[in-house]
């Protein structure tokens, strides 16, 4: 299979297929021709006049102008003067995402750049070739410049790759492929480097994962009513149209849609609608909040994956170069596209959203293991003896340590601006400082998620409901068992909960699709977001 791209919008889904499903990119031939009549524009329009980057020098330096013997040297010492990256490689997911996000901004054809740099730029992320790129240089705000200075670099063949498992230098990598190192023509270095493409790659990996979260973290909080035997009004169409929140009449439509045929869930009307005598009842009248409040805390999840879904993808189809050749109107126009605002402002939504999916995903686990709550289990869902035995007691000491770092990384970075670059850049966007600890959460969430699934599928061993769940719950609960069966004795708990982890990371769970008329005001938008 074959994603073509340059004729149209790409989509989140157009990332999954290539990101997580292999296929191959593919370039349309209209944007081939953007590319290469907005460079034959650029070169001419050029001849005799100031243009930011070509020929002058960058920065606070701009007012030094660049001879011409000269201007292909300042591109090369713009892009190994800014490699300067520091800290952990990032991962070679988030590095294909970038130059996915890199290139489908050269083919609105308004950066100028040589169709060279296109096709060389397919080659790499259709044959796996990874920049070597550092985790720390970039305050969001001029581009990426640092991270991106990375990837030029291994485009011109210097530097290294990330390739077949292992760092290799690019020119070796080059060679082997026979493919020639990129060269300068007029501002190729600063076009590849002067954008959001980091952040956006980073951010676009981020939002795939928070919808596969948000299922996985949907699939156990209906698990939970299941396995609490709940009333199902909380849930109800009835109850959750009497807000006007999308997110939560989405997700109360979703857990209609899991639990439709669960043996477990409890109709209020039947149980407690009727004459009842008992002074003191038995059965809570009502659940803990995370439980019945589940659309409630749920929704605005959603809502804010929907939000920065938008966000980032608008960021990704736009040209975030400085300066914006504009073939149409004949004229080059200089200001801060670069600027990365808008993604910050939404990875940080984005990871307090998923730090309070986390936080409900420790809480449903503690109702779990603690007997006094949940009046059903033994403590820590112990399923050996009493006493020698300590079941999942261990477990929940990584879920709460996890949670509460996610809580300290859920700080703002889009309010922590730090002027630099002799105070050029005055106002910064720390974007990719927010997306890559966006990054983090979402990382320490499956573990969180992990502990909980593991922990639940041992209380509806204990309880011998497995034939009494919802088909759907049941099959996730079959295919999770699969990979980690019921035990009794206490182990090492490490390796189950990992194989969990990286079951749910790499597994993508596609629920159901709620009827429309459950889904109330949901936007489709969302639904059709992720590997549909």
């Amino acid at each position: 299979m074959i994603t073509t791209i340059g004729d149209r919008n790409i989509t989140l889904k157009d990332f999954y297929q290539i990101l997580f499903k292999e296929e191959a990119l593919d370039v349309s031939a209209a944007a081939m021709q953007r590319v290469g009549d907005c460079f034959a524009f650029l070169a001419d329009f050029a001849k005799d006049k100031l243009i930011y980057g070509i020929n002058t020098g960058f920065g606070p330096m701009a007012q030094y102008r660049i001879d011409e013997r000269e201007q292909e040297q300042l591109q090369y010492n713009l892009i190994r003067s800014h490699c300067a990256g520091q800290g952990k490689p990032v991962d070679t997911l988030f590095v294909k995402a970038l130059m996915i996000a890199r290139l489908n901004t050269f083919l609105q054809g308004k950066s100028g750049v040589h169709p060279e740099v296109v096709v060389l730029l397919k080659e790499f992320i259709n044959r796996d070739i990874f920049p070597v790129i550092f985790e720390h240089g970039s305050v969001g705000a001029s581009g990426d410049l640092v991270q991106l200075a990375h990837l030029a670099l291994s485009l011109i063949g210097e530097g290294k790759v990330w390739h077949e498992g292992r760092q290799v230098d690019a020119a070796d990598v080059l060679a082997a492929y026979d493919l020639a190192p990129l060269s300068i023509h007029l501002r190729e270095g600063l076009a590849l480097m002067n954008g959001t493409s980091a952040m956006t790659g980073i951010g676009v990996v981020n939002l795939i994962h928070s919808r596969n979260l948000l299922n996985w973290s949907l699939l156990a909080s209906s698990l939970l009513s299941e396995i609490v035997e709940s009333y199902d009004d909380h849930y109800s169409a009835e109850l959750n149209a009497a807000k006007h929140h999308p997110g939560q009449q989405y997700v109360a439509a979703q857990m209609r849609t899991i639990l439709h045929d669960s043996d477990l869930v409890r109709k209020r009307h039947e149980h407690l609608y009727k004459k009842v005598t008992e002074a003191v009842l038995e059965d809570k009248v009502q659940e803990f909040y995370s439980i019945r409040c589940v659309p409630q805390i749920l929704g605005p999840v959603y809502d804010t994956i929907t939000n920065a879904t938008t966000v980032v993808l608008h960021e990704i189809n736009s040209v975030s170069d400085n300066p914006i050749i504009d073939k149409d109107q004949g004229n080059v126009y200089h200001g801060g596209n670069f600027h990365g605002d808008y993604v910050s402002l939404e990875m940080d939504k984005l990871k307090i959203g998923i730090t309070k999916l986390s936080m409900l995903a420790e809480r449903q686990l503690n109702f779990l293991l603690n007997n006094k709550l949940n009046q059903k289990l033994p403590p820590f869902v112990n399923l050996g003896r009493l006493g020698i035995n300590l079941g999942m007691q261990g477990a929940q000491f990584v879920a709460t340590s996890t949670v509460a770092e996610n809580q300290t990384f859920s700080f703002p970075m889009y309010v922590h601006s730090i002027p630099n670059n002799n105070d050029n850049q005055d106002l910064v966007s720390m974007g990719t400082n927010s997306a890559q600890i966006t990054s983090k959460v979402i990382e320490n969430t499956y573990q969180v998620l992990a502990v909980q699934l593991l922990t639940t599928l041992q209380a509806v061993d204990y309880l011998g409901f497995e034939e009494r769940l919802s088909s759907v719950s049941r099959g996730v609960y079959q295919q999770l068992r699969a990979l980690v069966p019921a035990f009794t004795e206490d182990g090492v708990i490490a390796d189950k909960i990992l194989k969990i982890k990286e079951y749910i990371q790499t597994e993508h769970l596609q629920l159901p699709t709620a009827p429309v008329s459950q889904a109330a005001h949901a936007p489709a938008a969302v639904t059709e977001a992720v590997a549909s």
